[in-house]
């Protein structure tokens, strides 16, 4: 039975011409594996001194035009994405042994886009959009608490928490997207998709 691709890699890799298919099959099959979160990626940005920053947080939507994810705007990587909005992404599923690796930059989703998934979140977590004010210092953690009281007490109807204006989503619009099988004697298997001036995707395989 062949157990190999075109390209002679393991047949996980199938022949998609677009990554994002691939990307969705591999997703597909972590949930069925990972026991926490399969969605949960590393997320790198860099500050206006070129300072790397780096943090796990939760893919929300995927498609043709890229990744999105959610976060308070004013928090570390919202200010960092501002001003420089190159990012990068690294999915890892130990269950699987592979790894995805996006490259690109990101844009705000729209106010539609970011309503309806905020209205979709828990009572809890929209109450938490308010009352954080992620990044900055607190004094200590009942700052925090009695944040959450004071916006539960002035948002009582849990059918009517409006969105923050300072929390939305980012969409990460990719460029090059890697996808990497873990392989004997360190010999893994990667292959590399990069999108050209026609937003065409070519492929290309790395050396482990």
């Amino acid at each position: 039975m062949n157990q190999k691709n075109s390209l002679g890699l393991n047949k996980c890799f199938l022949d998609k011409i677009d990554p994002i298919d691939l990307f969705e099959v591999w997703m597909n099959e972590a949930k069925k594996t990972e026991l926490n979160d399969p969605n949960a990626l590393a997320l790198a940005t860099s500050d206006q001194n070129n300072c790397p920053s780096i943090r796990m947080v939760l893919l929300k939507d995927f498609n043709k035009d890229g990744f999105v994810f959610y976060t308070n705007l004013n928090s570390q990587k919202g200010n960092e994405l501002k001003n420089n909005p190159k990012a990068s992404m690294c999915f890892h599923w130990k269950s699987l042994l592979r790894q995805v690796r996006i490259n690109g930059t990101v844009q705000k989703v729209s106010n539609e886009v970011a309503d309806k998934y905020y209205n979709s979140r828990g009572y809890e977590s929209r109450i938490g959009a308010w009352a954080s004010k992620q990044s900055t210092i607190l004094n200590n953690r009942d700052e925090l608490l009695n944040s959450i009281e004071e916006y539960k007490k002035k948002y009582s109807n849990k059918n009517d928490v409006p969105r923050p204006e300072y929390w939305s989503g980012w969409n990460l619009i990719p460029s090059s997207i890697e996808f990497w099988l873990d392989g004997d004697s360190r010999i893994h298997e990667r292959l590399k998709y990069t999108k050209d001036n026609e937003s065409n995707w070519a492929k290309s395989l790395l050396s482990p």
